[in-house]
């Protein structure tokens, strides 16, 4: 907490008071929202959805926690859907958001402070209003007891203040960072009340209290999860939520393996499946269900930047700490024949942090681009000055004798070589890699990249580990490659600190997952954060995205620009969806449509058994 500001200071916050008004919405660069003070419902759902019904579908792996704040355990699917927060993002905005809990909202005009106007109509489950007091308890659980990345997202925070019981003051420590106001109007509020005397920072499967539009049922330790409608949830009609929470039910049943769950979709165990494997959109769904239109196949719009999703290489490991082996592995990774062979040409190779996104890095630096990295000259790679990043390109043909000569040199540089067939490190040590896996899906993908290694003599051991055992693992850091991605919004900002910063490299529940301790990249970061303008906000994200492309930190992977999903026609959807969501939660259940399986009738669980 920061001390008291001078009287002078003091003096200058107070004028700014006098100046700002309370708003129903904030937007980044303090332009108009889409949908002014008065607006009735959002454009992309059905306000007249009928409610009711059953929504069951697919978990995988397992779950051991109702907690998902904290770095311990595995949180239930859609656990978040208990919880309200002080405001709610449009889906069909970059970064707008509305009034929920909180009514009103006032930003300084500088950007020292913002306050939230709580609505006196808020309440949790139990019938307790929320009060300001509740938010400061959450803020303050959140970045003592929390997952460190509460920590990072409102490292700028100097001060969270209950002015009276539905006023609550968050002031900054500096003014620079624009998203501030936005991200702590993503804070979920918990019940202080219900905390008291409970341990936060322990993993548990205790039925939490919420706010939200859902509450907690039935559990099935590891197997299902379901969620009730709340019918007196207390923001049912606000103009943000109409349209939204049609299912009086929500299901999550989990599964060990997608294939078994895809079969269990294709009998009609549950409703709906987003289908993240080219080969099986391409080839799995030839079933009399589909042919006949009862299970639906849709491509649905994605608006998102799709970011980066790669082979990560944990740097902490001492044979990853060379550029120059980063690049040569990188190069032994042929996905154009994988496209053609195993995706069915499905895919685009994904180059950029911020792909599908109008901050991707293409083409050479511009001006702007320029003054940002010039002071930096010498700390980043030479490259990102003067060349236009490209993953390698395969004629997909599987022989990439090319890729494996620039490879193999490259290697020899960093003093890597052959010794009895075996690639050997500096320090004479064959080389072994351990790829770390919970996704069997993948183990199709990786078995070529295996193979071109090894013709480098380089072993590939794919390490399968089931669901608890992986997020253990990567908390720990105890991994020397696997799958990892960092989405991206379209206003990317705070959550950067968490990706690429010194900060986040050694808190075990970070995404810093390749372990990055690099000051300017740091710097980039903080100047992204406090960009000014739209303009500026995109010539950071490219610089930065420079930098990370020529540091050879991940082996990218590929995009697709929709969301595929499949559903049984009893599902109904907005015919406009948001932009930037598939949009569960503004679907319905037909009313005179039969499910392809009757769900069994549900039982209350005694909440103090925590379920089954």
């Amino acid at each position: 907490m920061m001390p008291l500001r001078t009287a002078i200071i003091s003096g200058l916050l107070f004028c700014a008071q006098a100046v700002a008004a309370p708003q129903h919405a904030l937007t980044l660069y303090d332009e108009p929202p889409k949908y002014p003070a008065n607006f009735k419902h959002v454009d992309y759902v059905n306000p007249d959805a009928p409610k009711g019904g059953t929504f069951r579908e697919a978990a995988m792996g397992s779950f051991d926690s109702l907690n998902p704040f904290i770095s311990k355990g595995v949180p239930a699917d859609n656990i978040t859907l208990v919880y309200d927060t002080l405001a709610q993002q449009g889906l069909d905005e970059p970064i707008t958001e509305y009034g929920l809990i909180a009514g009103k909202i006032e930003k300084a005009p500088d950007n020292s402070w913002v306050r939230f106007y709580l609505r006196p109509e808020a309440r949790f489950h139990d019938g307790h209003p929320v009060h300001a007091e509740d938010v400061v308890f959450t803020f303050e659980t959140l970045i003592t007891q929390g997952s460190p990345i509460y920590r990072t997202y409102y490292a700028d925070v100097a001060e969270v203040i209950a002015e009276d019981p539905l006023r609550v003051l968050f002031k900054f420590k500096h003014t620079s960072n624009r998203e501030l106001p936005l991200i702590l109007g993503q804070l979920p509020v918990l019940p202080k009340h219900w905390w008291a005397g409970r341990d936060f920072a322990k993993s548990s499967l205790e039925i939490p209290l919420g706010s939200g539009p859902y509450k907690v049922a039935e559990v099935k330790p590891g197997r299902s999860i379901r969620y009730e409608r709340v019918k007196d949830y207390w923001g049912k009609d606000l103009p943000v939520n109409k349209g939204l929470y049609n299912f009086d039910y929500r299901i999550s049943d989990y599964y060990r393996d997608s294939t078994v769950a895809l079969e269990a979709l294709k009998a009609g165990q549950f409703d709906y499946w987003q289908e993240m494997t080219a080969k099986n959109w391409a080839n799995a769904y030839n079933v009399p269900a589909v042919a006949e239109g009862r299970l639906i196949k849709e491509e649905l719009p994605n608006g998102n930047p799709t970011g980066m999703q790669g082979f990560v290489f944990n740097i902490r490991k001492p044979m990853f700490q060379d550029v120059r082996v980063r690049k040569a592995i990188s190069l032994l990774m042929d996905f154009e024949w994988t496209n053609k062979q195993l995706f069915n040409g499905a895919y685009t190779r994904t180059r950029s942090y911020f792909e599908n996104s109008d901050m991707a890095a293409t083409g050479l630096p511009s001006p702007a681009e320029l003054a940002i990295l010039e002071p930096l000259r010498g700390r980043i790679p030479d490259e990102a000055f003067t060349q236009a990043f490209a993953p390698a390109k395969t004629d997909a043909s599987g022989m990439i004798r090319t890729q494996q000569r620039e490879a193999y040199q490259l290697l020899q540089e960093a003093g890597w070589r052959i010794v009895d067939d075996k690639m050997v490190d500096t320090t004479g040590k064959p080389v072994s890699i351990e790829f770390m896996l919970a996704q069997t899906d993948f183990e199709r993908i990786l078995l070529p990249f295996k193979r071109n290694l090894a013709d480098l003599g380089i072993e590939l051991v794919i390490r399968r580990v089931d669901v608890s055992q992986y997020v253990n693992r990567v908390r720990s850091r105890d991994f020397d490659m696997m799958v990892g991605s960092f989405p991206q919004s379209s206003s990317p900002g705070n959550e950067q600190r968490e990706f690429w910063q010194s900060s986040s490299a050694d808190k075990p529940g970070s995404r810093n997952y390749i372990g990055l301790k690099d000051p300017a990249i740091d710097e980039l970061v903080e100047q992204l954060i406090n960009a000014d303008s739209r303009n500026s906000l995109v010539a950071h994200a490219k610089a930065l995205d420079r930098v990370l492309q020529f540091g050879y930190y991940v082996i990218p992977n590929w995009h697709i620009k929709t969301y595929r999903v499949a559903y049984w026609n009893h599902l109904g959807h907005p015919k406009v969806p948001p932009r930037y969501d598939v949009g569960i939660a503004t679907w319905w259940i037909k009313p005179h449509q039969a499910p392809a399986v009757t769900p069994q009738p549900q039982t209350t669980a005694d909440p103090a058994s925590g379920g089954d």
